[in-house]
């Protein structure tokens, strides 16, 4: 099978850790691990998140710079280049000899009247108590939302992906038998003028959404969208809360699913399904094979009626 697999940025550095190269490498040797179970198999595209990491490197900017702070698109090629050269490494020491892997920056365009840019949602950076939050905003004026009671992260706009402009060099490693690490953080954020030339924009592209656009734009088998958490639960963070295991689109149509986590994964996944025929899963990075094959995490299937 061709498969596109998207890690969620706090799965290469979980909530709660350190935000040190330390930490990062050794999440990324376990996520190598799953996704070399995967390739000795199927040929995967390998996508991946940078909310975590573009936050650090934007307060790292704001901390020796306040008044000339660097723009999100260039911190987002900055992460593609970091998260995608310890994937790169610690995926070849994981496969076997004479695997060949390549890592590309991609730029992914975006609508510049984009709604997105006038209500920021999607998260970035450490979290923070309400106090450090208070303190952040006063100095950079930078937008927080709550994700628990009492933690708080930054949040940014996150435009639709229209196009992933460099879809022909994808497609051209695939064809060498390189297994492609692309679309890091969603890819980069640029816009098109009425010059035609492109510029890049404040945002960060959510990563689910471009992965499923890569997924259709390489007619995938599969998508699959990795996580630091088990599997889409209905009534999450209740006390009735309940994973959704084999499930279709219009099964989890009627779920409300919080705009800056599973919202985006569910909404990316079940387009992918709808659009392609085939199928997406949710779940755990560990788990990444049992999610495929329908025995952990939720499996998005097409509905019967439109199989």
């Amino acid at each position: 099978m061709r498969i596109v697999v998207a890690l969620g940025g706090n799965a290469l550095l979980q909530r709660g850790q350190p935000m040190t190269a330390e930490a990062q490498v050794k999440n990324v040797r376990v996520a190598a691990a799953a996704l070399a179970e995967l390739a000795r198999d199927h040929q995967i595209v390998v996508a991946h998140g940078n909310g975590p990491q573009v936050g650090l490197l934007a307060l790292q900017g704001a901390a020796y710079a306040p008044d000339a702070p660097w723009p999100l698109d260039v911190l987002g090629a900055e992460t593609e280049g970091m998260i995608g050269y310890l994937i790169e490494q610690e995926l070849m020491n994981a496969l076997p000899a004479g695997a060949q892997c390549a890592t590309l920056l991609t730029r992914v365009e975006v609508a510049a009247d984009d709604p997105a840019f006038q209500a920021p949602t999607k998260p970035i950076g450490p979290v923070y108590a309400k106090t450090e939050a208070d303190a952040v905003v006063k100095a950079h004026g930078w937008a927080m939302i709550e994700e628990a009671s009492g933690h708080l992260r930054r949040v940014v706009p996150s435009p639709l992906p229209l196009r992933i402009l460099s879809v022909d060099a994808i497609k051209l490693l695939m064809g060498d038998g390189q297994t492609v690490i692309c679309a890091g953080g969603g890819g980069i954020p640029v816009v098109r003028g009425t010059d035609g030339m492109m510029k890049g924009v404040e945002a960060v592209i959510d990563k689910d959404r471009t992965a499923a656009l890569l997924a259709q734009e390489l007619q995938a088998d599969a998508l699959l969208l990795l996580t630091d958490v088990a599997a889409v639960f209905r009534d999450f963070g209740s006390a009735n809360q309940s994973a959704i295991g084999n499930t279709t689109p219009l099964e989890l149509g009627s779920l409300d699913l919080a705009a800056g986590s599973m919202g985006p994964k569910v909404s990316a996944a079940c387009a992918f399904v709808k659009d392609s025929g085939m199928r997406a899963g949710i779940g755990q990075l560990s788990d990444a094979l049992a999610i495929l094959e329908g025995r952990k995490g939720t499996l998005i299937l097409p509905d019967p009626a439109t199989a």
